[in-house]
């Protein structure tokens, strides 16, 4: 049975009825492990010690309850939303939250008018905690600045996104951004443990019994994420049977398989997990290590990345970092390209780990990068001169009466089917744009550019002579 005291419970400054405060109690019984093991106090909180350790600016922030704005950024499962909760429990301050997903322009001006009630009717605080902040766009963002700035509202934001591409530079300018990192296995085990024994809020009233083994492997697979664990562990317990033998419900190694059968990998298509893996995907095949190149390959294709968009940065990269040190690569490139999509998966992947392999251990040349962004670099910035007139075209008739293509020397007419004669516009004549290296088929290609500079020196002195 209620008592007064239990009815009398207070959301922002005005009294919750008896069905709110039923409706709030039945949803925490009722929501997922997870969400009911989160810590309430600094001290529960598990992980993320370089950011809440006892010495660091954070904690004793919290504790002080003298916290500004701050951004929590990391993967998911790594306590973004337990800190905000945290800080609700551990605040004087009116604590409020909106989600970005869904909020829309008058919740924020109702919290915003809150705020100030709070702030000039009782000289209180408000703390708005927006999970998501990346999804508001630069509009809502824009629209909470002033309040942030002038300290109406304490912002605590959350993403999955790197802040500083998604979130508004003037706000970012008043926050501070704390990095949350994956959770060590070690977290992991604790979390595991703490939710199988708790009877409150946990799953101990089940008796259940996590065999080492079990937890050994929902922890590993679980790759740093509370979440994936916490609700492995809870589905687990909810669809096994008690023993016969004890009553009591075994976790096995057996059961913990089924219930997290691929490992958690942190791969949003389009946040930092995907371009970290895509750069270092590129970096290696340029730096000519397979086995990594190969790797990242994998890490991309378990998390169901598209083998088109795999095999156009292959493409990309077969003529930019290996280029003429060896043409074959852009070859080889292209032709894996048009094979994934008539084979597609599972069996592209032999396909695309084949072509990998070749471009990463590939003679590596960026002339011809070199040569064009050089060459983009001059058209941009310098008068364009008309081509050369004996280059113009001269196909058409009456054309020899402008003086079109006369004087063009053809080059299969001259010794090693080459001509001396001016190519490059005036005043552009002696550019240089592609300078070939030494390694693999360039280094040929060197070569024959060498012979061309002697042949026209030969050529210019027999005309002169």
């Amino acid at each position: 049975m209620l008592n007064l005291e239990d009815m009398e419970h207070h959301k922002g400054d005005r009294l919750v009825d008896l069905f709110d405060y039923m409706r709030e109690k039945n949803m925490e019984q009722e929501s997922p492990l997870a969400s009911r093991m989160r810590p309430t106090t600094l001290d529960e909180v598990v992980g993320q010690e370089h950011i809440i350790g006892k010495d660091k600016l954070l904690y004793r922030a919290i504790r002080a309850d003298k916290l500004s704005s701050v951004i929590f950024y990391g993967p998911p499962g790594t306590g973004k939303t337990t800190l905000a909760k945290v800080i609700a429990n551990t605040t004087s301050a009116a604590f409020t939250q909106l989600n970005a997903t869904s909020a829309g322009k008058k919740d924020m001006e109702e919290v915003v008018e809150q705020a100030k009630n709070n702030r000039g009717m009782y000289g209180k605080k408000t703390i708005l905690f927006i999970d998501e902040i990346h999804r508001f766009n630069k509009g809502q963002q824009d629209y909470l600045l002033p309040f942030v700035e002038d300290g109406t509202i304490i912002l605590v934001g959350a993403t999955t996104e790197n802040p500083y591409f998604e979130v508004n530079g003037a706000l970012l300018s008043r926050s501070i951004i704390f990095e949350l990192k994956p959770l060590s296995k070690e977290n992991i085990r604790t979390l595991l443990r703490r939710a199988v024994a708790d009877r409150e809020k946990g799953m101990g009233s089940y008796g259940a019994l996590l065999d080492e083994d079990a937890e050994e492997f929902l922890a590993d697979m679980a790759n740093g994420d509370a979440r994936a664990a916490l609700t492995a562990i809870e589905l687990g317990v909810l669809t096994t049977e008690p023993d016969a033998s004890d009553g009591k419900i075994h976790i096995t190694l057996a059961v913990a398989q089924e219930c997290i059968q691929k490992r958690v990998l942190k791969y949003d298509k389009n946040g930092d997990n995907h371009y970290d893996t895509v750069s270092a995907f590129i970096k290696s095949m340029r730096g000519s290590d397979p086995d990594a190149a190969v790797y990242y390959l994998a890490r991309m294709l378990y998390a169901g990345e598209d083998v088109k968009f795999i095999a156009r940065r292959m493409m990309i990269c077969a003529s930019e970092d290996v280029g003429n040190a060896d043409p074959q690569a852009l070859q080889v490139a292209t032709a894996a390209a048009l094979a994934v999509e008539r084979v597609g998966m599972p069996e592209a992947q032999i396909i695309l780990s084949q072509a990998v392999s070749y471009i990463a251990s590939a003679p590596k040349s960026n002339a011809a990068c070199e040569a064009i962004s050089k060459a983009m670099d001059v058209v941009a910035h310098t008068k364009t001169p008309p081509v050369p007139v004996h280059l113009q075209d001269a196909h058409y008739k009456s054309s020899g009466k402008l003086g079109h293509g006369v004087g063009y020397k053809y080059a299969h007419a001259y010794p090693h089917h080459y001509a001396a004669q001016q190519y490059l516009p005036d005043g552009l004549e002696h550019e240089v744009f592609y300078e070939p290296s030494d390694n693999g088929y360039e280094q040929t290609i060197r070569n024959y550019l060498d012979d061309v500079k002697k042949w026209r020196a030969e050529q210019e002195k027999q005309e002169e002579a």
